[in-house]
């Protein structure tokens, strides 16, 4: 897989162009931060009753309402949560893009769904930096900028992919380097990953293993951190090196027990539970049932929200991080 870099990247194209972008959350705002710092022409599209129009305008920039914000630009870059997009594409979006737009995201989510379904003669590209908005931005003020992925819808020409390079490269993911994959692609794995490991399977071990330790009569700090706390450390060896360094940097004793564990924990059963969340992600049941959550107005999300501020070891981190931070 090609990995494209600064020197691959001509960021006049998107110098050239009126950018919208829809939305000011961390993703968006760290977006229209680095554009403009790149030279890059930006307006920040929002609802009118929208509580961060003011903050937008604070930092310099010209807000408009969505349709108008579309209507003046040449790239419009949606950037607000995936299940705000339809109803925002429909009534703000579609019937304001004329013969000279094009369509960004940041994640394949709502076309590779079809949420959202643009006309076949619109170029739609997708950039996605691998981190959230305030690594964008930190990293991008400190010269590094983040790994990113690009990619355009089949019936975009060619030339969309020099579009997305230049605006991967305005935002500073050409500097740590950019993969072309798919939308397709892109939102799978991306859920999928979000799933099985980051969102889901790290927290649910965490969680499993503190009550394990307080179950046996261990105290609530010493779990939480053995259990938590000591993550970090980890994932710093894991970024820096891979597995294979962060095996290495740990101690024999660790390493001997960590393999002994993986095998006992991470069995088959598991693993037919992860290919059944792939599945379901494939099949696309997933991103129904997250619509449907979304429209019910996330009373399930709410509730599990609320239980897991809860948890003991959510208290314990409470105090405890005052103390280990």
């Amino acid at each position: 897989m090609h990995i494209y870099r600064d020197h691959d990247a001509d960021l006049t194209l998107v110098q050239q162009r009126q950018v919208a972008i829809i939305g000011y959350g961390n993703q968006a705002a760290a977006h229209a931060a680095n554009l403009r710092d790149s030279g890059v022409s930006v307006l920040i599209g929002l609802r009118e009753d929208s509580s961060s129009w003011q903050q937008a305008r604070a930092q310099g920039f010209t807000v408009q309402a969505i349709s108008e914000a579309v209507r003046r630009s040449t790239l419009v870059m949606l950037l607000i949560p995936d299940e705000a997009m339809p109803e925002v594409y429909q009534q703000h979006i579609a019937p304001y893009l004329h013969q000279h737009s094009l369509l960004g995201f940041a994640h394949g989510f709502a076309i590779h769904f079809k949420t959202i379904t643009p006309p076949a003669h619109l170029p739609v590209l997708m950039v996605a930096p691998k981190g959230p908005g305030y690594q964008v931005r930190e990293s991008f003020l400190q010269g590094r900028g983040l790994p990113g992925l690009v990619a355009y819808t089949e019936t975009s020409p060619g030339s969309t992919l020099a579009l997305a390079l230049a605006y991967a490269k305005a935002i500073g993911c050409t500097r740590q380097g950019v993969l072309l994959t798919s939308f397709r692609e892109e939102t799978e794995t991306d859920l999928f990953g979000e799933q099985a490991v980051l969102c889901g399977g790290i927290p649910s071990l965490v969680k499993a293993a503190f009550a394990t330790l307080l179950e046996a009569g261990y105290s609530e700090e010493m779990a939480y951190i053995e259990c938590l706390y000591e993550i970090k450390l980890i994932v710093a060896l894991l970024e820096k090196g891979g597995l294979t360094f962060m095996r290495r940097a740990i101690s024999n004793t660790a390493e001997f027990g960590g393999n002994k564990a993986g095998e006992l924990l991470i069995d088959e059963r598991v693993r037919e539970k992860m290919r059944l969340l792939l599945q379901a992600i494939q099949n696309g049941s997933f991103a129904e049932a997250w619509m449907a959550e979304y429209h019910q107005g996330l009373r399930d999300l709410h509730q599990q929200r609320t239980f897991e501020a809860g948890l003991r070891v959510e208290q314990v981190g409470t105090r405890l991080r005052e103390i280990l931070l």
